[in-house]
């Protein structure tokens, strides 16, 4: 769930082989310096430098980053399962985008593509696309889980977002991309600096809220694209190997419900019984209760009853 186009929003065209690579570049970066942060922050766990106050910061910028995916990039802008005021979108759109997995209008395209041709020939991150016998399922692991958006963006990319690219909000947000990247660092960097009155809390801010949080979001958000279409259950019929997975269902807010959510797409809700935990669906809900979402998408009963496998 990471986006990896050169082309951004503007006119489609060919990026040039500079391009591509320097995409490729950034998108290394935005592997490797919050692993990198992930083992500064062990190494000062180990008696040097530790407060509850850094988890705690950690744990709000996960929440709202993670939301701002879940609910804001995929439910709201990639399936339109919900409508809610401009400035509620704009806010979500910042969300997600500090979580580091490209512009709103990438990602989006990125994930429309991924379900018109899910786990088949044109799918961006499918793990079924790589051959058979233990290597095959090892390269579509990997290539699922990170290895897609190292490639180049297929021509017509941007087809896929006409609607987003129409909107001039939506626009001026998804260029504002790498500004909200910086506001989600220095965040939670201000954050642990005011709540420990210390440059040192404030660096330790920058570690557990920014990098930290970062690795995290990724590779929960990633395991959606593999993990999921290869272990859980699939309750629904779908044209895919989508899964639902309980581990992810509840670290990913609700989105390893995969197979619920590639069964029904548009549904705002993808923890589809009663005991299938869903965060997301959880905020939705409560924003529809005060007036902040409307036009709210969930299947009839009936409609659940016809595509049960």
């Amino acid at each position: 769930m990471t986006s990896q186009s050169p082309e951004g929003s503007g006119p489609q065209a060919d990026p040039s082989p500079a391009a591509v690579l320097g995409v490729r570049v950034v998108n290394l970066l935005l592997v490797l310096i919050p692993f990198a942060g992930l083992i500064a922050a062990i190494t000062l766990l180990w008696g040097i430098a530790f407060s509850w106050v850094h988890l705690v910061v950690m744990g709000v910028m996960y929440l709202i980053t993670m939301l701002g995916v879940t609910v804001g990039y995929h439910r709201l802008f990639t399936h339109k399962s919900f409508k809610t005021p401009k400035l509620v979108e704009a806010a979500f759109a910042v969300m997600g985008s500090m979580a580091v997995q490209g512009s709103v209008i990438d990602w989006v395209a990125d994930h429309r593509r991924h379900h018109q041709h899910s786990d088949e020939e044109g799918d961006p991150h499918s793990p079924h696309t790589h051959g058979g016998g233990i290597w095959g399922t090892i390269r579509g692991m990997f290539h699922a889980h990170m290895g897609w958006f190292f490639r180049k963006a297929p021509d017509g990319h941007g087809n896929y977002v006409p609607d987003l690219k129409s909107r001039r909000l939506i626009r001026w947000l998804d260029r504002l991309f790498p500004l909200w990247v910086v506001a989600g660092m220095l965040i939670p960097a201000l954050l642990g600096g005011l709540l420990t009155l210390s440059w040192s809390g404030a660096l330790l801010g920058f570690i557990w809220g920014g990098l930290v949080r970062i690795f995290f979001v990724h590779h929960i958000t990633w395991s959606i694209n593999s993990v999921c279409h290869i272990w859980g259950t699939k309750p629904f019929k779908s044209h895919d190997e989508s899964r639902n997975n309980a581990i992810f269902g509840f670290l990913a807010f609700g989105e390893g419900w995969h197979n619920n959510h590639h069964a029904f797409p548009a549904s705002a809700r993808h923890g589809l019984r009663w005991w299938e935990l869903d965060i997301s669906w959880l905020v939705i809900l409560a924003m529809s209760k005060v007036g902040l979402a409307s036009d709210v998408r969930v299947p009839s009963p009936a409609r659940m009853r016809t595509k049960l496998a």
